[in-house]
């Protein structure tokens, strides 16, 4: 017999956000830190580092949003390893509204 069972797994929320010139680190209110390099998000490496420090907690702590340069990232999607799905054509876009 064949069982399947789903499990529901409750995403961390994100309690601080810290970032140097190669990496995103988050810290999780679970006590977990996750680092992922910022080549993973294109607009956070491109960002000044101003622009990088203007961060704020959405969805009560399931997220990160950057205002200057229209950047969300999940706390899921961290926590999964998954980097930035934007494609080539919108971050050249960005970009050249950027300069």
């Amino acid at each position: 017999m064949n069982a399947s069972v789903a499990v529901e797994i409750e995403t961390p929320d994100i309690a601080n956000v810290v970032l140097t010139d190669d990496t995103l680190s988050v810290d999780l209110v679970d006590g977990r830190t996750i680092s992922v390099p910022l080549a993973w998000f294109p607009r956070l490496q491109y960002a000044t580092r101003e622009e990088r420090n203007r961060w704020r907690l959405i969805g009560k702590g399931q997220g990160i949003h950057w205002e200057e340069i229209d950047e969300d990232i999940s706390a899921e999607s961290l926590i999964l390893g998954k980097p930035s799905a934007e494609s080539q054509t919108s971050l050249q876009k960005w970009l050249d509204k950027r300069a």
